[in-house]
């Protein structure tokens, strides 16, 4: 036996029990499955008859070594893909051939690589193109496995031939890849992406057959077992259910330890909303792209109805806990509220109708829930203040600036929120305090009894709507209303005659469609010196304005104040 055809594989000691005096041909390194060694063997051969001798010479003195090395090369590529052939066969196949296969591999293309830097003529077999070949076998075993399903389809009752078909393909591609995520990628390395090519393969032959699936029975039944990108590698659960419902366990065993969220920017942030959004998204355009039907592909989120209702009971369990990280997840919370609402919204696309307009309310409900559980204590703790407004005491300038501090100490335990959130946060606590402030006026404990008493009483309003403007706009607030329905209040309050008032009383309830009669009432009997038969006309005057001109509300505001 020539001795450069001989390598001592030290590393395969233990594997094979070889002792370290044996010394392995490639024909006993082909026998036990040692394609990478016997690789580097036969390239080291390749090397030394077309590398140290000139390229006529080898061609001339060499003809037999060449023609074997020729030979072994057609053994070796023979065994490396009948091993990759095997991969997805538990039993069939160890996983050290494999990996030492998939080395082989990478070792032949880099030999191929070097042969196109050099300045000589390659030897017939290169390049190789055992990358291709790889690929190319997948595919061709891909394609084998869903032609032939090792599960063999059970038709049931309600089943069609097709349908049963095409659950039994759904079986093998749910095997076949979880076996690929949990075994074979192991025997890869990480730049091989082996994952993401076995995903494409599947995607690729699911594709071409779901195009001859007409019947939408059928069509649904394949999108349960769709190619989709990350969420196949990552977890091996297949089931929109059982994802989500993972993604919002985690969440919940993350506050039940008494962790805070994630901050970012200084913000409460949860991947809730983002980990459901990528994983409905892509699954569904993948989905559509496939059967050409958005109807049939928005099947897939039809389950989405009661994962937001988990979402929703998760959200409630935390407030009712209140434990002391609730406050920084419903913060993080609102900013999934916020981006769960913009896809339902802004990407219709990807739901029917029905499952879009029931998660919508369910938000909104959660949303409101969030603002409530927020900013029950800010209202606990500005009672002693509110108690003093509308009262004769509140004529008195720094009775509302005691209001104001001790506002602006509440606002500074609201943030933590996203921008957005917090903002639509800030906006909420500026009307419920406007609404709180009318609410305390038309309890009717101040009596304005003459003209300079209404004025004084217009000009404080008009001071305090203007110093609750700056303070809720200065922290995010949108809400410009509401310093004109003080405003405007406060010029009934100044206004003497019965026409004047009329007037601005209709112009009240033109642009606030929700104010009521007895809004109105209330207000009026702030005013001693206007008769009942006055306050009666005034109501009179709006009621039949308001029916001729059919005003509804788009964002409600005296609905809120509750007056006797």
């Amino acid at each position: 036996m020539i001795p450069q055809f001989r390598v001592y594989c030290k590393h395969l000691q233990k594997m094979f029990c070889f002792s370290p005096s044996v010394i392995t041909t490639f024909e006993e390194l082909l026998n036990t499955k040692c394609f990478h060694e016997a690789s580097q063997l036969l390239i080291e051969r390749e090397d030394r008859l077309f590398g140290e001798i000139t390229e006529a010479k080898a061609l001339k003195d060499h003809n037999d070594e060449v023609d074997k090395l020729a030979a072994d090369y057609g053994d070796l590529e023979t065994s490396v893909l009948h091993t990759l052939r095997l991969s997805l066969t538990p039993g069939e196949v160890s996983t050290q051939a494999l990996t030492s296969a998939v080395n082989a591999i990478n070792q032949e293309e880099h030999q191929d690589q070097r042969w196109k830097e050099r300045d000589r003529t390659p030897p017939a077999w290169r390049p190789k193109g055992w990358k291709k070949l790889h690929d190319d076998t997948l595919r061709s075993l891909v394609e084998e496995r869903m032609d032939n399903p090792s599960t063999p389809p059970a038709v049931q009752v309600d089943q069609s031939s097709i349908q049963a078909d095409v659950t039994s393909m759904g079986r093998q591609l749910n095997a076949d890849l979880l076996l690929v995520v949990e075994v074979v990628k192991n025997c890869y390395p990480p730049e091989l992406d082996i994952c993401n090519l076995y995903a494409r393969l599947y995607h690729q032959y699911l594709s071409a057959r779901l195009r001859k699936i007409l019947d939408e029975k059928d069509s649904a039944n394949l999108l349960q077992w769709v190619y989709y990108y990350t969420e196949i590698l990552q977890k091996p659960q297949l089931e929109l259910t059982t994802y989500i419902g993972r993604v919002l366990e985690d969440a919940e065993e993350k506050w039940i330890k008494g962790e805070e969220p994630t901050r970012e920017d200084g913000c409460f942030v949860s991947p809730v909303a983002y980990d459901i959004i990528q994983l409905i998204n892509g699954r569904v355009t993948v989905a559509e792209k496939l059967v050409r039907d958005r109807s049939k592909a928005q099947n897939i989120t039809c389950q989405l109805k009661g994962l937001m209702e988990r979402f929703k009971t998760f959200q409630n369990k935390i407030i009712k806990k209140n434990r002391s990280n609730s406050r920084p997840f419903i913060k993080a919370n609102l900013g999934c509220i916020e981006q769960f609402t913009d896809v339902l919204l802004n990407r219709s696309q990807l739901f029917p109708k029905k499952v879009q307009e029931h998660c919508v309310l369910i938000l909104r409900d959660m949303k409101q829930s969030a603002h409530t559980y927020l900013l029950k204590p800010v209202h606990e703790s500005l009672k002693p203040q509110y108690r003093k407004l509308g009262t004769n005491e509140w004529l008195k300038k720094h009775i509302f600036d005691k209001l104001l501090e001790s506002i602006k100490q509440e606002l500074q335990e609201l943030q933590g929120s996203v921008k957005s959130c917090h903002e639509e946060l800030i906006g909420q606590l500026h009307q419920e305090v406007t609404a709180e402030y009318v609410k305390r006026l038309l309890k009717g404990k101040v009596k304005l009894r003459n003209k300079e008493q209404q004025e004084e009483a217009c000009d404080m309003i008009i001071d305090n709507a203007e110093s609750l403007h700056e303070l809720f706009t200065n922290t995010g607030s949108k809400e410009e209303r509401l310093r004109k329905i003080l405003t405007m209040i406060a010029e009934v309050l100044k206004l003497q005659g019965l026409p004047a008032i009329q007037m601005q009383v209709v112009s009240l309830g033109t642009d606030f469609p929700d104010l009521s009669e007895k809004h109105v009432s209330a207000l009026l009997k702030l005013k001693t010196n206007f008769t009942r038969a006055d306050r009666k006309t005034v109501k009179k005057t709006l009621s039949e304005t308001l029916k001729d001109v059919n005003c509804v509300a788009v964002r409600p505001f005296f609905s809120t104040v509750q007056v006797k």
